[in-house]
């Protein structure tokens, strides 16, 4: 049966996502700062750069970090938990590409976390059959598209001696890639199923997956403008999920 969203606790989850995303880059520009000055594409970030110390950065993500706890308890218990626990992935993720070819990976794990704790603000409790799903499908997409989006920056990673999914596939990412969109795919089928989502969602959804597959087979991974527009285009890939998802409630 459909129903209007509650709008508060959209705005809220929205306001939160925008905070705790950047707080995330904010940690990972403190990790990265060495590493960035010698990366073409992040060389002018204000600490790679010098126009911003440490101790100022530092500070400017205790602010963030308040705002964010500031939103995250005016959730439910479960919700404040949850939010909690997604804490250590944030801090340790950057740290990721000097010991593994999967940083992707760990992202993944961090961005797509805001899908457990959104059925559990809304619900109350924490239900893996109804979120796991939508979780490791997320997973799977970061997966893609980060993956493509570190080819600009391939012979520079290299140089100073990191890691990336972009390394380990080498020049012929489209087919672990797309055996990859299998995994994107079969997560949001799970995810209709176990939600009682009706027909209009599994047309989104496969609308969505072929645009994943669009990126992945058109990608020029030795043109960073081309690479830029494929993961630029993922608001598109977005939009239809949250279509999808909308419509499968009619």
């Amino acid at each position: 049966m459909a129903s209007i969203p509650d709008v508060v606790l959209l705005s809220k989850f929205a306001v939160g996502a925008i905070i705790m995303r950047g707080a995330g880059c904010t940690i990972n520009d403190i990790w990265d700062r060495d590493f960035d000055k010698h990366v073409a594409r992040t060389k002018c970030r204000p600490l790679a750069s010098g126009v911003l110390t440490v101790p100022q950065a530092l500070a400017f993500l205790s602010v963030q970090l308040s705002a964010g706890l500031a939103v995250l308890v005016t959730f439910n218990t479960n919700s404040i938990i949850l939010g909690f626990m997604s804490m250590p992935l944030v801090v340790v993720y950057p740290l990721m590409k000097r010991f593994t070819y999967w940083p992707q990976l760990v992202l993944g794990l961090t961005f797509n976390w805001g899908a457990l704790i959104g059925y559990t603000a809304v619900m109350g409790e924490i239900s893996l059959f109804h979120t796991l799903p939508l979780y490791v499908a997320g997973v799977y997409w970061t997966l893609i598209y980060d993956t493509l989006y570190g080819y600009q920056d391939r012979k520079d990673d290299v140089a100073i001696g990191v890691k990336s999914t972009s390394l380990f596939f080498g020049d012929n990412p489209q087919g672990p890639l797309s055996i990859i969109s299998l995994g994107l795919l079969g997560g949001l089928l799970a995810t209709g199923i176990n939600s009682g989502l009706t027909a209009p969602y599994y047309v989104g959804v496969g609308g969505m997956w072929l645009h994943v597959l669009w990126q992945i087979w058109t990608a020029d991974l030795d043109d960073k403008e081309n690479l830029w527009r494929r993961f630029n285009s993922n608001k598109y890939s977005g939009g239809l999920l949250a279509l999808a998802i909308a419509a499968g409630h009619f």
